[in-house]
Parts: C-alpha cells; sequence; structure tokens
C-alpha cells in the first residue's frame, strides 16, 4: 500500500538527502589528534549530555551511506570538523588523520551514489578561537579563511560547498537566547556584531573560492524564520517588521545585496538604540560583501517554523525549552516584540510552530527581494519527536514526521511550480542525533539510533522517503 498523501512524485534530477553535522554525529571527539571544540568543555562541566558516542558517524558512516542509498536518498548534507584538521584552529600544519578520515568518508560517499553537500562550520568553532572571542574577534575570521583555503585544495573531490550553517541561530543561540555557550541573554550588540562578522568572513571565502578558480559550486546557510504580526495593530506590523530585520533580513540583505539596504538598518538601528547597543562596521566590510554578493553559487534555506510576534516594551527575558516540555518557551525582546501563539497553528513538543505556509512564503520572498540568488536547496527540515526503541524488527511508526514532511514538501513545490529555482530537499536529520542544548530525546531521524548500542531501526518515514525517490526513476 502507498504511503504518499499530498506529494504524489518529485522532479526529475532533484536532489533528495539527508542532513549531518560532525559534532552532532560523529562522535570520537578526543580520537586521532581532534582538538576540542566550545562545547567539549562546556558540555562536560554541565554535567548534561555527553557528545560521544552521538551516532558513532566517525566509525559507522559506511553503515549509514549504505541506509541512504537503500531507502532513495542521493545526497547527504555533512561538515568538517575544523578541529579535526586542525586542532587549535590556527596550526599551519593539519592533522593527517583528520584528513585522512575526511578522504575516506567522501571517497564512501561517492561510491555509494551519494552527493556530499559539505559544511565548513556547523556551530562547532575550535576551543582556543572561542577563548578568544569567537567570531566577535577578526582576526578568527583570518584562521577561518586559512582553513577554507585549505580543505578547498585538499578535498578535490567535493563540488558543492557551504560556508557556514545558520549564521543567526549561532550568534542569536549565543548572545541573545543564551542555550549556546559563552550563555549571553538578550547582549545585542555582540548578536548583531557577530551576525556581520560571521558574514563577512562567508564573502572572504567566497571571493577566494571563485579567485582559486575551482570547479564546484559554493554558497551559506541561513535558517529563515518567517516573522508575521499576530494580528493587523500597527504596532505589532512595526514589530513583526523589527524582528525580521534581526532573524532574516539583516542576513539575506547581506549575503544577496552585497549591502544592508536603508530600510534594514532603519529597522537594526532602532532595535540597537533601544537597548544600548551598537554595531560596528569596518572600513572594507561593505566591499568584501559586495564582491560575493553575485558570486554565491547556490543558498541553503533551513526552514522549520516561523513566528507570531506583538508588540513588547517591558524589559527582555526568554525562556528556552529544551526538554520537550510544552508550552515552557518563551521570548520577549525588549522594543521589539513578543512571540505568541496562534490559535489553530499546531506546536511541537518544543514550541515549535508547524506552519508550512512559512516556508513557501520565504522561497517566494528570497526569490522575489533577491535576484541574485540562484538555486536554493532546503538544507534542513524535520520535525523532532520522542521516539521509544522500537522492537528487534519494528518499523517505527512516524506518521507525524512523515505528514510534517509531506507538508512541507508540497509547499516547496508549489513555489517551485511558480518559478522559484528550488532544487533540492535535504531532511533533518539523516539518522537519530546529538541535538545541542536538547541531548538526546529530541529525536529527528529518518533511522532510529539505540544510542547505547548504537543499532540502527528503520522508521516509517524511511520507507515514505524511498517511495517518493522512486518517483523519479
Amino acid at each position: 500500500m502507498s504511503l504518499l498523501n499530498r506529494v504524489k512524485s518529485l522532479p526529475q534530477g532533484f536532489i533528495w538527502g539527508g542532513a549531518t553535522a560532525a559534532y552532532q554525529v560523529e562522535g570520537s571527539t578526543k580520537v586521532a589528534g581532534k582538538g576540542k571544540t566550545m562545547w567539549d568543555d562546556y558540555l562536560k562541566a554541565q554535567g548534561r549530555f555527553s557528545p560521544d558516542p552521538a551516532s558513532d558517524f566517525y566509525n559507522r558512516y559506511p553503515e549509514d551511506l549504505a541506509l541512504s542509498k537503500k531507502y532513495g536518498l542521493n545526497s547527504i548534507r555533512v561538515s568538517i570538523a575544523w578541529t579535526r584538521i586542525f586542532p587549535n584552529g590556527t596550526e599551519q600544519e593539519p592533522n593527517q588523520e583528520g584528513v585522512a578520515y575526511y578522504h575516506r568518508l567522501f571517497k564512501e560517499c561517492l561510491d555509494q551514489g551519494i552527493e556530499p553537500y559539505v559544511s565548513l562550520h556547523h556551530f562547532d568553532s575550535p576551543q582556543t578561537l572561542f577563548e578568544d572571542g569567537d567570531w566577535l574577534n577578526r582576526k578568527n575570521s583570518d584562521y577561518f579563511v586559512a582553513y577554507a583555503e585549505f580543505c578547498f585544495k585538499e578535498f578535490t573531490e567535493v563540488k558543492n560547498w557551504f560556508t557556514i550553517n545558520e549564521l543567526i541561530s549561532l550568534a542569536y543561540s549565543q548572545y541573545i537566547q543564551g542555550n549556546f555557550p559563552p550563555n549571553h541573554h538578550f547582549d545585542v550588540t555582540s548578536g548583531i556584531q557577530a551576525q556581520h562578522n560571521e558574514l563577512v568572513a562567508h564573502a572572504r571565502v567566497v571571493n577566494l573560492y571563485k579567485k582559486l578558480g575551482l570547479p564546484g559550486r559554493i554558497g551559506l546557510i541561513h535558517v529563515i524564520q518567517p516573522i508575521y504580526p499576530i494580528d493587523d495593530a500597527p504596532e505589532n506590523i512595526h514589530a513583526a517588521k523589527l524582528q525580521d530585520a534581526f532573524m532574516n533580513k539583516f542576513l539575506l540583505d547581506g549575503t544577496f545585496l552585497g549591502y544592508y539596504s536603508d530600510d534594514t538598518m532603519e529597522s537594526i538601528n532602532e532595535i540597537l538604540r533601544l537597548n544600548d547597543a551598537h554595531l560596528e562596521i569596518e572600513d572594507g566590510d561593505l566591499d568584501i560583501l559586495a564582491e560575493a554578493a553575485p558570486q554565491n553559487d547556490f543558498f541553503g534555506m533551513n526552514y522549520y517554523q516561523n513566528q507570531f510576534i506583538k508588540a513588547y516594551k517591558g524589559e527582555s527575558t526568554n525562556s528556552f525549552n529544551g526538554t520537550g516540555d510544552k508550552g515552557t518557551s518563551s521570548f520577549k525582546f525588549k522594543g521589539v516584540g513578543e512571540a505568541v501563539k496562534k490559535e489553530g497553528v499546531p506546536t511541537t513538543d518544543w514550541d515549535w510552530n508547524i506552519y508550512p505556509e512559512g516556508l513557501y512564503d520565504s522561497l517566494k520572498r528570497v526569490a522575489a527581494d533577491y535576484p541574485n540568488c540562484k538555486t536554493i536547496y532546503i538544507t534542513e527540515n524535520g520535525l523532532g519527536l520522542k521516539e521509544d526503541q522500537p522492537a528487534e524488527n519494528e518499523i517505527l511508526a512516524d506518521d507525524k514526521r512523515i505528514d510534517y514532511i509531506d507538508q512541507h514538501i508540497e509547499a516547496i513545490l508549489r513555489a517551485r511550480d511558480e518559478g522559484v529555482d528550488v532544487q533540492g530537499y535535504f531532511v533533518w536529520s539523516l539518522q537519530d542525533q546529538f541535538s545541542w542544548a536538547n541531548g538526546y530525546n529530541k529525536r529527528y531521524g529518518l533511522f532510529f539510533i539505540d544510542f547505547a548500542t548504537q543499532k540502527r531501526y528503520i522508521k516509517k518515514s524511511a520507507l515514505w522517503f524511498k517511495e517518493l525517490a522512486d518517483t523519479m526513476k
């Protein structure tokens, strides 16, 4: 019996992949010369979660890639752990054991007919650079560019590169929401400065890649979280405009316009003023952005949820739901807005809105507002669930996940039919994995992992993925 519901087929040649990130899947954080990231000591001191063994992808990647092929995937998103290559982030000589590992991984991908799409940075700055200011220290961007150049020249088998994953999520989680180290809350100066500095670092790497004349493609990944006013009240419309500038428009402008529009900076400057914050744009920064803007070959858009916003004038405060205890999250940003729920819009146990219309709106917006944006890939989208371990040969029924993905694929294909150049989809995530501030109870994978034994179990969503993949043959 067919599992297909809304979406009956995929376009020919569609990229149909699974997404991972090095620190969330590899484990083996202390082997083969790997250096510490910003997470290692932090997680140990916190005592809640360990990144080892995660999904043990460091050792079990052949098994996961074989499963990927069996269930119809033709692509995978992986990231290179910077500290496997340069353990302190700054070395002149690379760690050859780390280099050899990624050569083995990429070879296995290609041998299985799985095209690797590779990110250089996915929330895992080297500990030494983190202690020296992370992205707030402009010197660290020099080290990032050097690391990128090494990877481009070394891993010639990779033809699809992303520089940095989710620039806003890193800055927001570190300095606004406070659930990533160094756990600052509403440090607005750092939150906006980190975004800008990351964006300049991205642009420098794109410009370098093009100067090297390499045969592949390069881009970056933004998570887009469309912001809607909760109603038509003027103050709520304005609040949504401010929140959108901070979460989306500032980075989209810098990436694809090569400058920050007057409209965007009006909103950003209002946020800065209301929070006694400032942004420093150095001489030459905008030249770097302008050079890179038309040179991004593709855009990775991550999408999980939208926000509904109403005006808020009080002091900033928030509560992060990292446990799946539904209804425990809150977010109030001084002078900007308060996140609220809308009747009729379902939410996950982690209080994330389930709103596929937001993905359609985001695709249409980027295509309309940013002509320099060429091909778009949805590089992450998926549903985190609490799931019990299945019986020995049981297929885990995750119908909620299938329904969620189905609705979002339908939104993607509708935008595509209306002319948006979206050419692929990577589900988050390929397999269950370590989920940062959420630990291990938030499962996203097509494949269930018993983290104690590392046994893989098939979920119903993997069967659904395979059935849709077969429509491209």
